[in-house]
């Protein structure tokens, strides 16, 4: 099997790789040409890292028109948000950081409990920064394939005054039309990759040479098996009574909160590696690695409604 992998990568095509660079390329402009204060949301991931890619394509290194801006709920890792400000500092870009913890000392966030996952808290600081820097419009790099809430909305997708996403009232956007017209106090946001795959963004990794997190490839990890996940063993998420820690080679399919991310069992050490993996892969990233995820079928969705990215 690993044989007739090798051979579909040499004769897998990227240049469809071309046409979706185009056309994110013309989504980042368009924000630019049509919003006031727009910004990019940067959290040193790895579809944030195609998105700054194509934006330095887009606009010119050095010359990204709009600001950086990372929601930190304090519980991230340390290999990520390193890498998220030295590649923020190597381009020169602005890079605003708001913090969770800053909302919680604000009385804005209220914990259930201690050990509860700050992750789905982000949308009540993200709306305060959207409110503090009057943001009419924030580029994220949600895919439509990452899950089925996601799949179901626009590229620029409108958010009323509450900073609610309202899937039945979408506008329409036929011919690459987009309607940006907003009402005081509404903004929208803008997903440049939503037609581009998990394995598109691979592709268009390998064929960049774009430098990542390390945690994105193969490296020892202590692990227990929780409910079908790979739950990583830190001072956030200890391992439990009953469970066995092993120590497994693994990566990361996405990053996020300690709290609710896992790492997937993988050798795989480069990009090229992980397309071939990617080909076999019968689960989306998201339904493969999110704890948050697995809470109900709908809690992606309720998040957005209520102002998640």
């Amino acid at each position: 099997m690993n044989a007739i992998t090798q051979t579909e990568l040499h004769t897998l095509s990227n240049s469809h790789l071309d046409a979706l660079e185009e056309e994110t390329i013309f989504i980042l402009r368009e924000v630019a040409a049509a919003f006031e204060r727009p910004t990019l949301l940067f959290s040193g991931g790895k579809d944030s890292l195609v998105m700054l890619k194509c934006a330095e394509k887009a606009f010119g290194a050095g010359r990204i028109p709009y600001p950086l801006l990372m929601i930190d709920t304090g519980h991230n890792f340390k290999e990520v948000t390193d890498f998220r400000d030295s590649r923020a500092k190597e381009l020169g870009a602005e890079l605003i950081v708001r913090n969770v913890e800053d909302s919680m000392k604000r009385g804005t966030v209220r914990l259930a409990h201690p050990g509860e996952s700050r992750n789905v808290h982000q949308s009540v600081t993200l709306l305060e920064a959207i409110e503090e820097f009057r943001f009419d419009a924030l580029i994220g790099g949600a895919r439509r394939d990452e899950e089925k809430a996601r799949a179901k909305e626009r590229i620029f997708s409108h958010r009323d005054s509450f900073g609610q996403w309202q899937p039945k009232a979408q506008r329409p956007e036929l011919w690459t039309l987009f309607n940006t017209r907003l009402q005081p106090g509404e903004h929208f946001r803008v997903f440049p990759i939503s037609n581009w795959t998990e394995l598109d963004v691979w592709q268009y990794i390998a064929r960049e040479n774009i430098a990542l997190p390390s945690i994105y490839y193969t490296h020892k990890r202590e692990v227990v098996d929780r409910r079908g996940l790979l739950v990583p063993v830190t001072e956030l998420t200890p391992p439990k009574d009953g469970e066995e820690v092993v120590v497994r080679d693994v990566r990361f399919r996405t990053v996020g909160d300690i709290t609710c991310t896992c790492p997937v069992e993988s050798d795989a050490a480069t990009p090229e590696q992980i397309v071939i993996e990617t080909l076999a892969a019968e689960v989306s990233e998201r339904g493969a690695t999110r704890m948050d995820d697995k809470t109900s079928e709908a809690s992606m969705e309720k998040r957005k409604k209520d102002g998640y990215f």
